[in-house]
């Protein structure tokens, strides 16, 4: 009973969380992979468009980031075009509606857990609070990462391929069509999900063959979720070709009267098939240096550890035990499990959920560019396989304090400024002053992670406020720039604001300008530009875990 009511605490305080909001930044891609892109195109908002939905080579489907981000942004539009909610676009809905949506989302994880628990031979409710208290759960799956949909459908093509009772008995195996549905579009969010779909999809042909008698019914099976995986792809490549390209209803009546060759040469020509575009440009060693090179092993070694803690030993301790027993076995010829059942299920320690952790985890290994959200998908095969022999009880203290620290450093810390930052500036541009007697607001961010420019809903329109991403320049660049705008003697009425770090707040000291007015905003912690552990103990340690934005002097400008 304690468990049920633990959940229900999690399940509140990630639900809350998302309301309040979260603070932190984890990535550049949780805004500009869906939110930006929907903002610039429903609400006409002024956005950056990343590289990977440009026209000329889009690699990103348009299709998830509708459902998720577009859908939110139009109804919060609509109820503002019909008066319901005269102040419904702001900073905080353009920021919280999509993620509320995704929160919703990520309870599908949990539904999953419900179900596949007592499969695996774990105790449902354990394994939901485990999940639930994971600052993965918290963090990540609360943000609108493609990544955060990958997990979502992975979760659901475990339900799906897990249909069998636990006795192995009675039930036969069905969902061909939703499978094959899941894994299409589980590809068009990600390719990399073919990863994480590999061993469901192994251990889903091997229950069709192992529980038919009959040639002629397997093949149906697999001809089921192949038709239905060909049918959702021509969805997503008919929804990203009209988003992409000009293709119009007057291009398709042309097509129409056109010769039967000529209408697969320009059908060929006009098709948009983003996992090709993806996988073309990740494939590249070259681009991929572009976003950082990473040792083989940091999945294993590190990632890992980051996003999962003590769990993440556990699984790879319960592996080595495991592999070393089977290799003992073999060598001795002492086998004695026959049929996948066997050993797939009822083999003690669940050999199969390690193969649903490891064989992503080593495929998604292959590849030099790894960060630690490409593996949050694979809290849910580790969350059964902890609490399938209450692996993780006794290290229960360890956990708890690993994900507090988690969701502390992630939800609140990490890039914590900027948000609360952009509110802020959201309502100094809008405010009744500015309105009243408009100038030109220049915004210059450096040494911060990417800006949303979404939220600070400013209308393509309005060509008065400049947004500067300065990244992480050098001193000298960062002077000059900041140079430039001081020395602006034409323009009258402009402000210039400039966002940084209080680690680097002595660089700006250095560029020869004065400040009439700084803000700090606290918390931000910068990992490209820690602090110094001695100014953490020392009278100035706030400024060193704060943002500032720094207005230039009036008469400066």
């Amino acid at each position: 009973m304690w468990a049920r009511g633990l959940w229900a605490l999690l399940a509140a305080l990630r639900a809350g969380w998302c309301l309040l909001p979260q603070a932190g930044y984890l990535h550049p891609d949780e805004f500009f992979q869906s939110p930006e892109v929907m903002a610039g195109d429903i609400l006409n908002l002024q956005v950056y468009y990343p590289w990977e939905f440009l026209s000329s080579f889009p690699c990103r489907t348009v299709v998830f980031p509708l459902m998720t981000s577009g859908v939110t942004y139009w109804v919060i539009k609509s109820l503002q075009q019909l008066d319901m909610c005269s102040g419904c676009i702001n900073s905080y809905t353009l920021l919280v509606s999509p993620r509320l949506l995704f929160t919703v989302f990520s309870f599908i994880l949990d539904y999953s857990v419900y179900r596949l628990a007592p499969f695996w031979e774990a105790d449902p409710w354990k394994a939901l609070v485990l999940l639930a208290g994971s600052y993965v759960t918290l963090v990540f799956y609360t943000r609108t990462f493609t990544n955060t949909l990958e997990g979502l459908l992975f979760a659901l093509l475990m339900v799906l391929v897990s249909s069998r009772r636990s006795d192995g008995s009675g039930a036969e195996p069905t969902s061909s069509p939703l499978i094959g549905i899941v894994t299409t579009a589980g590809f068009f969010n990600r390719p990399t999900f073919l990863a994480f779909a590999l061993m469901p999809l192994l251990y889903w042909a091997g229950l069709i063959i192992d529980s038919q008698k009959s040639i002629k019914t397997v093949i149906n099976h697999f001809l089921k979720l192949v038709l239905c995986a060909c049918f959702t792809a021509v969805v997503f490549v008919t929804a990203d070709t009209f988003y992409f390209t000009s293709t119009g209803l007057d291009n398709l009546y042309s097509i129409k009267n056109s010769s039967l060759f000529d209408v697969i040469a320009q059908l060929n020509e006009k098709m948009i098939v983003t996992p090709f575009n993806f996988l073309s440009y990740n494939l590249n060693p070259h681009n991929l240096a572009l976003h950082g090179i990473h040792p083989r092993v940091t999945h294993f070694a590190v990632n890992g550890i980051m996003l999962f803690g003590i769990l993440h030993i556990l699984a790879i301790g319960a592996g080595f035990k495991m592999l070393k027993k089977y290799i003992h076995q073999l060598i001795r010829v002492k086998s004695y499990h026959h049929g996948p059942s066997g050993l797939l299920v009822h083999s003690e320690g669940n050999p199969t959920l390690l193969l649903f952790y490891f064989v992503p985890l080593a495929l998604l290994s292959l590849f030099s560019h790894q960060e630690p959200r490409f593996l949050i998908p694979l809290i849910l095969p580790l969350v059964l396989f902890s609490t399938s022999q209450n692996r993780a009880v006794k290290w229960k203290h360890v956990t708890i304090i690993f994900n507090v620290l988690g969701a502390l450093v992630f939800g609140c810390l990490h890039q914590g400024g900027l948000i609360p930052c952009l509110f802020h500036l959201e309502q100094l541009v809008h405010s009744p002053e500015s309105s009243n007697r408009p100038g030109h607001y220049t915004l210059l961010f450096a040494h911060t992670y990417m800006p949303p420019r979404s939220l600070l809903n400013i209308k393509k329109r309005d060509t008065h406020i400049e947004v500067i991403d300065m990244a992480g320049s050098e001193e000298e660049t960062l002077c000059r720039t900041v140079g430039q705008r001081a020395n602006n003697f034409s323009c009258r009425d402009c402000h210039a604001f400039v966002i940084i770090p209080g680690t680097v707040r002595a660089t700006i000291t250095k560029c020869g300008v004065s400040f009439k007015n700084e803000t700090l905003i606290f918390p931000h912690l910068s990992m490209e530009d820690p602090p110094q552990i001695p100014f953490l103990f020392s009278g100035n340690w706030r400024s060193q875990l704060g943002l500032y934005i720094l207005q230039l002097d009036q008469q400066s400008l």
